[in-house]
């Protein structure tokens, strides 16, 4: 039993999702078999359209917002995760005989790529992943293919090295919402064994579902609706700035006919999107129901929200948070984390990314 008092622990790293609205950062150690502990966290907010439909447009604005996120974190950890935009990335599902050595499937894959990608190779960053044996047998596996423009993954690269960091794992977005997910999926009834949840995550400008069935994704799509649409509204009503808007919003201080003149119909809307956003779903799938909708994303911090999506769509609702089961260390207030942890969905799945075997 020597061999693996000798391996390397997995090198500390730091999650780290760059949205629309802010940066978020996640560190998390092992604190024990299948036990893991919230080191730090840190969310800083980005100056309006720094960056833009997932684009980074600000550079120096973005590494600006880094540094400050990783000051605040009192980490000396430099190597971070990163996502792209699922949108950034196309992915694509082939078959492969198994049994190849590494550089026979790379040939294999990019030959599959010329077929799928509408641009030239030498302009994309490749990558896959063997998933398992193919469902027609053991003497073939499923590979993964993703694929995305080299400037989008070398913007987010540069944003890091300018702010001292190190980008040491690209993830998309989704797949780290779904790293993520297999955390919360432990609070659901049987694990989430057998079920259908769907995964709203509601940030600023876009709201993103993941629909998993026994802990696989099964669907994946984005609506533009989110935050933004209740920080304009209160700008209109209430005559103030975007970031006089964006501020109140966060902390409070609106006349009191803000909840129900704005608020509540705002949210009101939400639970339509997201009822809306269950219709695509089942007239694009074979399914015809989900059993539970985890709400994440910025918007999941507005109080009650579970309830008004719950009694819109029929269907039980909660607000996920992948670090309930989670050790804490010190320097965290376990209140805080609670109410700010559907903003960190994304976060956690990277952070979490050190843990890979």
């Amino acid at each position: 039993m020597l061999s693996n008092l000798l391996q390397a622990k997995s090198p500390p790293l730091i999650g780290v999702d760059i949205s629309s609205s802010a940066v978020k950062m996640v560190e998390i150690e092992e604190a024990g078999k299948n036990l893991y502990r919230v080191e730090r966290y840190a969310i800083e907010p980005l100056p309006k359209d720094a960056v833009t439909d997932g684009n980074i447009m600000n550079l120096d604005a973005v590494a600006e917002t880094l540094r400050r996120a990783w000051k605040r974190m009192g980490t000396r950890v430099k190597n971070v995760a990163l996502a792209l935009p699922s949108a950034a990335v196309i992915t694509k599902k082939i078959i492969a005989p198994a049994g190849l050595r590494e550089e026979e499937m790379e040939v294999q894959v990019e030959a599959e790529a010329n077929q799928y990608i509408p641009f030239a190779l030498d302009e994309v960053n490749l990558d896959f992943q063997v998933l398992g044996p193919a469902p027609s047998g053991p003497e073939e596996v499923e590979v993964l293919i993703a694929a995305a423009r080299k400037e989008k993954v070398e913007d987010r690269v540069a944003a890091a090295e300018s702010a001292g960091l190190k980008a040491v794992v690209m993830d998309v977005d989704a797949y780290a919402t779904l790293t993520a997910y297999e955390l919360i999926a432990q609070q659901l009834p049987n694990g989430g064994r057998g079920q259908t949840v769907a995964i709203v995550d509601i940030g600023a400008a876009m709201m993103h579902i993941n629909v998993v069935h026994d802990s696989q994704p099964i669907y994946l799509r984005e609506q533009t609706f989110g935050g933004n649409q209740l920080t304009q509204e209160i700008q209109r009503r209430y005559s103030l700035s975007a970031e006089e808007a964006e501020m109140a919003k966060r902390q409070g201080g609106l006349p009191e006919s803000y909840e129900a003149e704005v608020l509540q119909p705002f949210m009101d809307t939400l639970a339509l999107e997201v009822a809306r956003a269950m219709q695509f779903f089942f007239s694009s799938s074979q399914f015809s129901h989900v059993d539970h909708i985890l709400l994440g994303g910025g918007c999941a911090l507005l109080p009650g929200l579970d309830e008004i999506v719950a009694n819109r769509t029929q269907v039980s609702t909660m607000i996920a948070n992948p670090f309930a089961n989670m050790a804490l260390s010190s320097r965290i207030k376990p209140r805080q984390l609670t109410l700010e942890a559907p903003a960190l969905l994304v976060a956690c799945g990277l952070a979490m990314r050190r843990f890979d075997q």
